[in-house]
């Protein structure tokens, strides 16, 4: 569903981290939520409201990943196959899990915009112009969220 950066950890922590698991005693992980909160929160989700209009917004930055030159978007050359229609699945749903965790039962653009990088970054698939280029899949979603109107 998605894919996330994660950098290399600091000295300060990545030392912190030697501490932990190289001492006498290793850290035990411990329950900090139950299956049945895990499955309440999963239906909470579910629940979240979309607006037909955001639905038509993920509709047309998915869209726009195939298609660039109908959105107006100058990145055609840079795209070799764009999202497939999981994207457009998985960008709505983590939509509603972002807005969820703040505590809002709807979705607006900034919760699409919040985790359509993540949603999207490992969807693209860039030419070999782009890679000489050397434009990246988050610049290209970049460019897509900066094009397609928000609703």
């Amino acid at each position: 569903m998605l894919k996330l950066r994660v950098d290399y950890p600091s000295r300060a922590e990545e030392k912190e981290i030697l501490e932990r698991m190289t001492g006498p005693s290793v850290p035990q992980p411990a329950r900090v939520i139950t299956t049945e909160a895990i499955a309440s929160a999963r239906r909470a989700v579910a629940e979240v409201y979309v607006d037909d209009r955001l639905k038509d917004y993920v509709v047309s930055i998915v869209h726009a990943t195939r298609r660039p030159q109908e959105h107006k978007i100058d990145i055609a050359g840079l795209i070799q196959y764009g999202a497939s229609p999981r994207a457009t699945i998985y960008l709505a749903t983590a939509a509603k899990a972002h807005a969820f965790v703040r505590g809002r039962g709807y979705v607006t653009p900034e919760d699409v915009k919040a985790i359509g990088p993540d949603v999207l970054r490992h969807r693209i698939i860039l030419t070999y112009e782009a890679e000489a280029q050397e434009v990246t899949t988050e610049e290209v979603v970049r460019r897509i969220f900066d094009a397609v109107e928000v609703p």
